[in-house]
């Protein structure tokens, strides 16, 4: 099957070119080729999947991340640094999926990276704020990362309590629903069931 497309020329003349579905997904592949390595991630990332691919895929990344945390974990005196390629090859990973780890890592570092400038040439610099991690790893709620047994190197039992209680402090669902015993709101002094809320 062709498809009819008009592509404009120069000053404002219009071509008339016939490409065949192969041609255009040709097309397309180059386009991302010529995205940012961070955009691949995205495109990567939110590409629409069967339930089974979108298991396999994710479980595979996410195998890759821990590998990742469990080297930085057990090396957390160490600050990662290095061009993006580099350290890519240094996980065994593939440019693409490096980018959703430092994606992820990114509110946790020190320094943050301009994630849309990274290029395989692009110095990075991995220094972490470990607490900020674990903090971090609760809201995302990634248990298969934040008990890796690596943790108790770095944070004592007690400080990740702490930071335990201070996520779940943080997260604490709020109520502005005034209690039918508590004093009205329009301040009449009377309880709020025999006044506004009557």
């Amino acid at each position: 099957m062709y498809i009819v497309r008009v592509l404009p020329l120069a000053r404002n003349l219009n071509f008339l070119a016939l490409f065949s579905r192969d041609t255009i997904n040709s097309v397309q592949r180059r386009c991302f080729i010529f995205m940012s390595i961070y955009q691949q991630w995205v495109e990567l990332a939110e590409k629409e999947r069967s339930e089974k691919d979108h298991d396999k895929f994710w479980e595979g990344y996410l195998s890759e991340e821990t590998k990742i945390y469990e080297y930085i974990l057990e090396n957390h005196k160490d600050i990662l640094d290095g061009e993006f390629s580099e350290l890519s090859e240094k996980f065994n990973v593939d440019l693409t999926f490096f980018a959703g780890f430092i994606d992820g890592i990114n509110t946790s570092l020190k320094e943050s990276i301009e994630l849309e400038g990274l290029a395989k040439d692009s110095k990075i610099r991995l220094e972490v704020e470990f607490e900020k991690l674990y903090y971090n790893m609760l809201n995302a709620k990634a248990y298969w990362l934040y008990n890796l047994p690596q943790w108790e190197d770095i944070l004592t039992e007690d400080k990740r309590r702490e930071i335990t209680r201070d996520y779940n402090k943080d997260n604490i669902a709020v109520s502005n629903k005034v209690g039918r015993n508590e004093p009205c709101t329009c301040g009449s002094g009377k309880k709020y069931k025999k006044c506004c809320g009557a």
